[in-house]
C-alpha cells in the first residue's frame, strides 16, 4: 500500500513561499511606519498645543502693556500735578517696557513652536503617504494567492518600496 505524502501548497511551490515571507515583511514594516505616523501626528498635535499657549501668553503681556500705556496717558490726562504723578508714570512706563520686552521673548518661542509644529506635520504627512503604499503593497502582493498572477508581488513590492522610501523621507526631514 503506497503512502499518500501531503504536502502544502507552499512547499510545493518556493514561489508562493516567497510571497507569503515577503508579504510578512511589508506588514512588518507597514506597522513600522504606522505608528510612526501615529507618534508624529501626536508630536505635532502637542507642539501646536504649545505654540496656541505661548500665542495666548504673548496675547497677555500684549494687553498688560496696552493697560499700562492707557495708565500713563490716563494719569498725564488727569493729573494736575506732574510732580506728584512722576512715581507712578516711572512705574507704569517701565512695567510697560518690560512687557512689551517679554512679550518679543514669547513671540519668538511662539513663532519657533509654529515651525516645530509644521516640520511634524510635514513629517506625518510623508508617513502617511508610506503607509498608504505600504498598504496598497500589502493588497497587491495578497491578490497572488488568489489569482495566481506573478504580476501581483512585483506590483506589490514596487509599491511597498515606494512607501518605504518616503517613510524614510520622513524620518531624515
Amino acid at each position: 500500500m503506497a503512502e499518500i505524502e501531503l504536502k502544502p501548497e507552499h512547499a510545493a511551490d518556493p514561489y508562493t513561499r516567497r510571497v507569503g515571507i515577503g508579504v510578512g515583511v511589508i506588514g512588518v514594516i507597514l506597522s513600522i511606519v504606522t505608528i510612526a505616523s501615529h507618534r508624529t501626528h501626536t508630536q505635532a498635535v502637542i507642539h501646536r498645543t504649545e505654540a496656541n499657549d505661548a500665542w495666548a501668553y504673548y496675547q497677555a503681556k500684549k494687553i498688560r502693556e496696552y493697560t499700562s500705556d492707557v495708565g500713563l496717558t490716563l494719569l498725564g490726562a488727569l493729573s494736575p500735578d506732574a510732580a506728584k504723578s512722576a512715581a507712578a508714570a516711572e512705574k507704569l512706563s517701565a512695567a510697560r517696557t518690560r512687557y512689551s520686552s517679554e512679550a518679543e521673548k514669547v513671540q519668538d518661542d511662539a513663532r519657533a513652536k509654529d515651525k516645530e509644529t509644521e516640520l511634524e506635520e510635514h513629517r506625518a504627512l510623508w508617513f502617511d503617504i508610506g503607509e498608504g503604499f505600504l498598504e496598497l503593497g500589502l493588497v497587491l502582493c495578497s491578490l497572488f494567492f488568489l489569482a495566481r498572477n506573478s504580476v501581483f508581488p512585483i506590483l506589490g513590492v514596487l509599491s511597498s518600496l515606494l512607501g518605504a522610501g518616503l517613510a524614510v523621507w520622513g524620518w531624515l526631514l
